[in-house]
């Protein structure tokens, strides 16, 4: 689940805060972390949300959205390259750090 909020055993609750942010200006990805239960055993998996923030001129309010303009294009690979990067040395090292990073 990688909504605000993650259910663990019984009916506490505890908030699901993403493991890894990347941004580029308007453009940002979350890296979440997932638990599954099969079998009695719990498995873990990750998920990637991607959007572009933008304020809503009518509303003054910030908004995200999944679509992408042509000129967004570099800043999402620059990103999306810094996710997939983290997420392959990740893999190969026990530390476990929760951070943002901003790519210029």
């Amino acid at each position: 689940m990688n909504t605000t909020e993650k259910k663990f055993s019984g009916n506490s609750v505890k908030p699901n805060k993403p493991e890894k942010r990347v941004s580029a200006g308007a453009i940002q990805a979350s890296v979440w972390r997932n638990e599954i239960q099969k079998d009695g055993k719990i498995s873990e998996y990750k998920t990637i949300s991607f959007d572009r923030r933008y304020k809503d001129k009518k509303t003054g309010e910030w908004k995200s959205t999944n679509s992408m303009r042509i000129t967004d294009l570099p800043k999402a690979i620059a990103v999306l390259s810094k996710v997939y990067e983290y997420l392959v040395i990740k893999e190969n090292d026990d530390i476990s750090i929760i951070d943002e990073e901003i790519v210029m």
